[in-house]
């Protein structure tokens, strides 16, 4: 415990205690109300912890970006989380609880955000030892589309639904969580796709860029995000809709199916390949909402496939689920659920449930 001189309302300076410790390196100072419990994860630009809250008798997540400013991108980032947990209110997004202010209002580097806290995520679900019953998944999709309607009602698209990014509890209650993701374009990580568009006939080499931590062996946050990106992200970076939550979705989908991601890849070019080895080559007026020529001239020169039945991929699932699955990934933008079809297949669900 350490104490810290802070200025009160009236210009008086008051002292105040802090709780400090330290999490794979990263140093918390936080108000001493707040009692560390456990390591909840470290992300590419944070790092989160639960703790005690003695003054409200509950525990919360406590997540604290460090060096803030340091990055333009992360701090638009970090500045369009706060905001857009401010906005909401919903239960199935995660809930801002308080964003301490700096001791000094002009000299802080680092930001802390403190939140409801939930006990795992689906990532974690989906690779656990948990029988996943039609009732589960159901219940799943039926959230995460609600809390994805409340957002897209707002105008709002989250543009990052992953499995890591829904949070749960063991009763099976969701939270949709990160909603920074910044509004600039998503680019081709090692600009492979983009090279091949501009030159068709220069011999690029498709190495197997996977990002890995030295230590660990792991696929970072950067790889695995790409493997829910819907296509028009990375062919029409400059003009999509909130389909693109949509095809997450239904890549989230098909992971809690078949218990393993639907699209892992290499990098962009490889996600593309993917894609239409299992949804077929895309026809010309699939491609229609592409505007650059060169593009639909680079997708038409993929090798060609043909689609895979959803029922083989998947042969103990729920045909009505297969039906919906297939609805949500198809290649034709304008045949993406759009918001319509979303609140009509929201309300079926519900319906369902109340059965």
């Amino acid at each position: 415990m350490e104490g810290y001189k802070t200025t009160n309302s009236k210009g008086k300076e008051e002292k105040t205690s802090k709780r400090t410790f330290t999490i794979s390196g990263v140093r918390f100072e936080i108000d001493e109300r707040y009692e560390f419990i456990k390591q909840i994860g470290i992300g590419s630009y944070s790092t989160v912890c639960s703790c005690y809250d003695k003054k409200e008798n509950r525990n919360v997540a406590i997540k604290k970006i460090t060096n803030a400013f340091d990055d333009k991108n992360d701090a638009r980032r970090v500045l369009r989380e706060i905001k857009m947990l401010r906005f909401f209110d919903h239960d199935n997004l995660i809930t801002l609880l308080e964003v301490p202010k700096p001791s000094n209002s002009t000299t802080y580097n680092d930001i802390y955000i403190i939140t409801d806290l939930m006990e795992t995520d689906l990532h974690r679900v989906i690779y656990s030892r948990q029988e996943l019953t039609d009732d589960h998944i159901q219940y799943f999709i039926f959230q995460i589309l609600r809390g994805t309607l409340f957002l897209h009602s707002a105008n709002v698209v989250h543009r990052e639904l992953k499995p890591a990014n829904i949070l749960a509890n063991k009763n099976c209650d969701l939270k949709i969580c990160d909603l920074g993701l910044d509004h600039g374009i998503i680019k081709d990580d090692d600009n492979t796709v983009q090279k091949l568009i501009d030159n068709p006939n220069l011999p690029v080499e498709i190495s197997n860029n996977l990002i890995y931590d030295d230590s660990k062996r792991e696929l970072t946050e950067k790889v695995i995000a790409r493997w829910y990106r819907a296509p028009e992200i990375i062919l029409n970076p400059n003009d999509y809709t909130k389909a693109v939550d949509i095809w997450s979705i239904g890549c989230i989908f098909a992971e809690l199916l078949g218990r393993q991601p639907l699209f892992p890849s290499d990098n962009y070019l490889d996600e593309l390949q993917k894609v239409i080895s299992v949804l077929g080559s895309p026809s010309e007026s699939d491609l229609d909402f592409i505007k650059d020529e060169k593009v639909k001239n680079f997708v038409n020169k993929l090798a060609r496939r043909t689609k895979q039945s959803f029922s083989i991929m998947f042969p103990t699932a729920n045909p009505v689920a297969l039906d919906l699955l297939g609805k949500i990934l198809i290649l034709k933008d304008y045949m993406i659920l759009n918001k319509n079809q979303l609140v009509k297949v929201y309300l079926i669900l519900v319906l369902i449930l109340l059965i």
